[in-house]
């Protein structure tokens, strides 16, 4: 369906009275000035709406269907008279420790931005409105929204990132806690986001690279600072994944030797315990033999003398353990 549309001259939003579907309406009232524009923006369109837009403004049939379908990887098509870029949005669901994906499609021609919007995390209606309140920004056309809207795409991304760095630490501090802790399965649910994350930010550098220097028909050159300072957001998110990436590595490894070490301690305690029972077990199977002619067979106090060697023999043993830190 159709979110929005609307005109916009020299930078500001200006009222047309016609329908919203009334795309001929729309693209003359777009034709008056240099940098005149119409922008649609459209939420998980069907296929017959969006075809409908395409025939009105000579839409390559390729685009179209990706942009129907969703699940693209983020990318840029040129094709004649106009351009498509892929880039996917992100959002950080913190119960789930789960990054949550949608997707935005951008067709955009000289006097023309078309927005297609997938997943509820990718709405552009802030983004928008903060648009509409520079018109500085704004005056230099198509170009002014595709900014726009990877600028904001990015940002998400850092945000996601925040969240995930938090979780990152919760991890490395039960890592290390004195305490028995079962972070395995945590930390590969947080490496498997972090790939989600870098399915998203990776493919989206080199558009923006490319943006930034004036290299794609349909982009003005002077907007190639603003898409530089996106790109800068890019690298310090890829930089970001690969570091929270390394720690999780870290604490993996970590966790791994810890539960290694607590394994030791426990045969260790294991070992000790089996030590304490083995030599009341051989004083017990000595005196337990059936012999005439054993010491102290027929001692009155022989039975005392055998509970007295077995509990102190466990004693010496038990103290030597405690020394040596077994218990």
């Amino acid at each position: 369906m159709i979110v929005d549309s609307a005109v916009y001259r020299k930078g500001v939003r200006v009222p047309v009275d016609c329908h919203v579907h009334d795309y001929d309406a729309l693209k003359a009232a777009a034709a008056e000035g240099e940098h005149d524009f119409v922008w649609v923006g459209l939420y998980e369109p069907g296929h017959d709406e969006l075809a409908e837009i395409a025939d009105a403004f000579g839409l390559h049939p390729l685009a179209v269907e990706d942009a129907v379908v969703a699940h693209q990887r983020p990318k840029l098509e040129l094709y004649e008279g106009n351009l498509f870029l892929t880039v996917k949005t992100l959002w950080y669901v913190d119960e789930d420790d789960a990054v949550e994906t949608g997707e935005i499609n951008l067709f955009v021609g000289d006097d023309f931005v078309i927005t297609v919007r997938h997943g509820r995390g990718s709405q552009l209606k802030d983004a928008r409105h903060d648009l509409e309140a520079k018109q500085s920004v704004l005056s230099h056309g198509p170009s002014a929204v595709v900014y726009a809207v990877c600028d904001t795409v990015v940002d998400g991304y850092l945000a996601v990132l925040e969240e995930l760095q938090i979780d990152v630490d919760e991890v490395e501090a039960s890592v290390f806690s004195p305490e028995r802790t079962n972070d395995s399965e945590r930390i590969y649910t947080l490496k498997r986001e972090l790939s989600e994350v870098r399915r998203a930010v990776l493919p989206l550098k080199e558009p923006m690279r490319r943006f930034s220097v004036g290299a794609v028909p349909g982009i003005l050159p002077d907007a190639g600072p603003f898409f530089r300072d996106v790109s800068d957001h890019l690298s310090i998110a890829s930089e970001g994944i690969d570091t929270l990436d390394e720690l999780l590595s870290a604490a993996f490894e970590a966790h791994v030797a810890a539960i290694q070490v607590q394994q030791n301690d426990d045969m260790r305690k294991i070992s000790a315990g089996a030590a304490l029972l083995l030599l009341p077990t051989l004083i017990a199977g000595v005196y337990g033999m059936n012999y005439d002619h054993m010491p102290e067979l027929h001692w009155e106090y022989g039975y005392l003398w055998a509970l007295f060697l077995m509990i102190g023999s466990a004693a010496v043993l038990w103290a030597w353990f405690k020394k040596s830190g077994w218990f």
